[in-house]
């Protein structure tokens, strides 16, 4: 089935129930709002399920195509690009992948079969494995900025990966730690 999703500020929009149940349950993309009674979907997560056809974003009754989706996208929030392929290249790895939003990173990772909504107490594997922020490959920030990143990742027990995309959408990732001598 193939969901169909309607854009909304900086968010994509699945308000039929039974498909945006369907894309939810399959390895948890975007969030349910159930007071609302739709699937919110970031701009990422709504171009990488286009990307698999399994969602089509539609406005005016017409289907948009990936092009203008990527270029829509892209204008709406300049960093696109490198979380698109960080993401894509982790969704594509079987993690899965949410916003980091609250961390102040791009995104926090999942093993594999754990679901990221689990309330109550949660075994060690359960938790947010890596929280990742995505930059292109000639991008420079302050040591400050870098080990703010890692002593978070390190209070929430999960590793700081650093997501280099390069200008062909290729990713390379950078695991940063705090060494205490």
């Amino acid at each position: 089935m193939v969901a169909t999703g309607k854009i909304s500020g900086t968010k994509a929009k699945v308000w039929d129930e039974e498909e945006a149940e369907e894309v939810h349950s399959n390895f948890y993309y975007g969030k349910i709002i159930e007071e609302e009674g739709y699937l919110e979907l970031s701009l990422v997560e709504a171009l990488h399920l286009v990307d698999r056809d399994e969602l089509e974003i539609v406005e005016d009754d017409e289907v948009l195509d990936r092009e203008e989706l990527f270029q829509r996208f892209s204008e709406e929030d300049d960093e696109f690009d490198q979380k698109y392929a960080a993401y894509s290249d982790l969704r594509e790895r079987g993690f899965i992948v949410k916003t980091g939003f609250k961390f102040g990173t791009h995104f926090r990772v999942y093993p594999r079969g754990v679901n990221p909504y689990k309330e109550g107490p949660k075994e060690e594997r359960e938790h947010t494995k890596w929280i990742v922020h995505a930059v292109p490959e000639d991008y420079n920030q302050s040591y400050e900025k870098m080990s703010r990143a890692v002593r978070l990742a390190h209070n929430i027990r999960a590793k700081m990966l650093w997501a280099i995309a390069d200008s062909e959408r290729q990713v390379t990732y950078y695991e940063v730690e705090r060494v205490t001598p």
